[in-house]
Parts: C-alpha cells; sequence; structure tokens
C-alpha cells in the first residue's frame, strides 16, 4: 500500500510539471520576437480560427437566431395579426421557416468555414513548429537543451539513404493511423453513459500532448518506437502538458470548442517545441533516487487494433 502511495505521489509531481511547463506561454512571445514568420503564422491562426470562425458563430447564435426568432416568432403573442395564434399551422410553419434559413446558412457558410480552417491550420501548424525548431537552433541552445538534443541523437536509429527515407514515410504513415485509432478509441468512450465523459476527460489530455511534441520530435528526427516508449514511459508528464488544452474546450459546445481549440493549439505546439521535458523529468526522477511510475501502454489498444486490420489485410497488401 505504501508502495502505491508513493507511486501516486510521483505521479502527481510529473503530472504537475507538465502542466507547468504547458502554462509558460511566455515562451510564444519570446520565439515569435525573435521569427517573424512564426509571429504572422501564430497570427493568422488567430485571425482564422478565432476572429472569423468563432465570429461567424457568434454572429449565427447573437444575431441572425435573434434577428429571425423576431420576423418569425414562436410565442402566440409576438405574432402579428394576433389571429393567427389560432392556427397551429401558421406556428408550424414559422418554426420550419427559421429551422431551415438557420441550417442554410450553416451549410452554405459555416461548415464549409469549418473544412477549410481545418485543412488550412493543419498546414499553419506544421510551418510554426518548424519556425520555433528553427529559432532553437538559430538563437543557440542552453546546457540543458543540448543535453536533450544529445539523447535525442541517441534516440536515433534510422538507416541512410533510401532505405532511411523508406523507413521514415513508413512510421510518419503508421503514426498516423495509430493517432487516429485513438482519436476514435476516445471518442467511442466519450458515449459510453454516465462514465464516458468522465474517463474521455482522463485520456484528451494525452492526445493533444502527443499532438504538440509530435512536431517538435519530427523536426528532431527521434525514432517512431523510442518516443512511442518515452511518452508511455512519462504519462504523467504528458497527461499534465495536456490538461490546459482540455480545462480549455472541454465544457463548451463541440464547434465553439473545435474553434477555441484550432486557435490555442499553436501556442501550445511553440511552448512544446521549447520544454526539456527529457530534462525535466530525468531531474525529477533523480530526487528519487531513479524510480517513478511505472509504465503504462497509453496506445496499447489503439496498437492491438492497427495489427488486427493488419492481419486481415491480403498478404500482397501487407508487402505493398
Amino acid at each position: 500500500m505504501e508502495a502505491v502511495a508513493v507511486q501516486a505521489k510521483q505521479a502527481a509531481l510529473l503530472w504537475l510539471a507538465g502542466f507547468k511547463e504547458a502554462c509558460c506561454l511566455h515562451r510564444v512571445a519570446v520565439f515569435s520576437r525573435r521569427s517573424r514568420p512564426l509571429l504572422i503564422r501564430t497570427g493568422q491562426c488567430f485571425l482564422l480560427n478565432g476572429l472569423i470562425f468563432l465570429g461567424s458563430l457568434f454572429i449565427v447564435k447573437s444575431v441572425v437566431a435573434p434577428i429571425l426568432l423576431r420576423i418569425l416568432p414562436e410565442q402566440c403573442e409576438q405574432f402579428e395579426p394576433q389571429h393567427l395564434c389560432d392556427h397551429k399551422a401558421a406556428m408550424a410553419l414559422y418554426s420550419s421557416l427559421r429551422s431551415i434559413l438557420i441550417n442554410v446558412f450553416y451549410v452554405l457558410w459555416f461548415y464549409p468555414l469549418y473544412v477549410f480552417s481545418l485543412v488550412l491550420s493543419a498546414l499553419w501548424y506544421n510551418d510554426i513548429a518548424k519556425h520555433a525548431f528553427d529559432v532553437m537552433r538559430s538563437y543557440g541552445e542552453s546546457s540543458t537543451q543540448a543535453s536533450e538534443n544529445k539523447k535525442i541523437s541517441d534516440m536515433q536509429e534510422k538507416p541512410g539513404g533510401l532505405d532511411g527515407v523508406i523507413l521514415g514515410i513508413g512510421e510518419q504513415v503508421y503514426s498516423f493511423l495509430l493517432l487516429v485509432l485513438f482519436f476514435i478509441e476516445v471518442s467511442a468512450i466519450g458515449l459510453i453513459p454516465y462514465l464516458g465523459k468522465a474517463i474521455n476527460f482522463l485520456l484528451l489530455p494525452w492526445l493533444y500532448s502527443y499532438y504538440c511534441f509530435e512536431y517538435k520530435w519530427n523536426f528532431a528526427e527521434v525514432n517512431l518506437n523510442k518516443r512511442l516508449d518515452f511518452f508511455e514511459s512519462n504519462w504523467a508528464f504528458f497527461a499534465g502538458f495536456g490538461s490546459p488544452c482540455v480545462f480549455a474546450t472541454f465544457f463548451l459546445s463541440p464547434l465553439v470548442s473545435a474553434g477555441v481549440m484550432a486557435m490555442l493549439y499553436p501556442l501550445f505546439v511553440v511552448t512544446a517545441a521549447g520544454t526539456e521535458a527529457e530534462q525535466v523529468i530525468d531531474s525529477l526522477r533523480r530526487s528519487w533516487g531513479g524510480g517513478g511510475p511505472r509504465k503504462i501502454q497509453v496506445f496499447y489498444a489503439a496498437k492491438r487494433i492497427f495489427m488486427l486490420v493488419l492481419h486481415l489485410l491480403p498478404e500482397t497488401q501487407k508487402e505493398q
């Protein structure tokens, strides 16, 4: 029982360390001051997702819907002329017209804007991460950052030449599919009655934090198996790092949550780029005499599903 208490305390300290690192948003200002392209891309994300996307949603709810409600009222007392109150068909017609006009606005403007912002933001996120990584290399590194990069270089096991290129592409495809399966897993768990939302709240930080650090690991060419092992071995730290994203979006409506997340996500990508995760974690583990929470296979279910699907494919497709 004492051992469990010790493990819980260590996990809590790692979680707090990750949460603290995620909240170091001053790094965004430092990096933006050193890189104008980074500042521009971050500003574009705020403009697209904050002003245009969330602004459009605000206009629908605060301007368009009230105007339609005034023109096509739902309360009998608001009908003009008053004799329309006696006709239930008129009230039903007004209600249907309101719904149709709102849905037309969503279909013709809001949903296309959502898809457009999703695709464009994904491209910008990669640019933001690249500019942040360039800032780290251009402006020198601290001793702790240099130590972290040494560990990263030690983690690289990719062959050179064409084999290295093919392996890199394979890792990117596998990583993408693994995260897609994990996202589906998290979303499916959220549908479970009563406990689903609570479990979903615990799993989402891992999803968000991995997304944030993946850019950094990609540009540092960290081996996929090593990054997954590092992530799962230090699950508490990454759960803490992803928690601010969850706290900021979890209790909002789906569309508002998507807009807020798209606006805040580049900030956490930059913060992750400047986070010396290995150094922070090693410092805590040394204070515990090299101990720490046991490894949790966060992606176990996603890996098993992926392997199951792979085994169901014909042999020729597997070879390709």
